[in-house]
């Protein structure tokens, strides 16, 4: 292992892909910041991280929050002073009904989270 450790950022930390990519990279021996909406999956993913030796910090982010992005980005570089890798994993689905059904609310929480959030942590930050 290097004496360096790898920062690794994964959104949607918390649960699903996210959380199994984080798991890997913790195996891989990177130090991962698990971000995500739902504080308690991602602080029980770092404290099993942390029981087995590994390095996981948990920050609680919402994507569709510019501001929140920012904080997670700044506390990312006043930690580690980079990052080496980041998975921008988070995402919702909308509801399974025809698109003349799907109400404005969840139309904006699919786009704020798919794809604005895709955009606003690489491309507005440079750590």
């Amino acid at each position: 292992m290097s004496a360096t450790p790898r920062i690794a950022v994964v959104t949607g930390a918390g649960s699903g892909i996210g959380r199994a990519c984080a798991l890997a990279l913790l195996d891989d021996g990177f130090t991962v910041v698990l971000a995500g909406r739902r504080p308690e999956p991602l602080q029980a993913l770092a404290q099993e991280a942390q029981a087995q030796g590994q390095q996981a910090l948990a920050l609680p982010t919402d994507v569709r929050d510019a501001d929140s992005v920012d904080a997670l980005f700044a506390q990312v570089e006043r930690r580690f002073g980079r990052v080496d890798f980041l998975f921008n994993n988070a995402g919702v689905g909308a509801p399974a009904v025809p698109v003349d059904e799907l109400d404005l609310a969840h139309w904006h929480q699919v786009i704020d989270t798919n794809i604005t959030g895709v955009f606003s942590a690489p491309a507005q930050h440079s750590v």
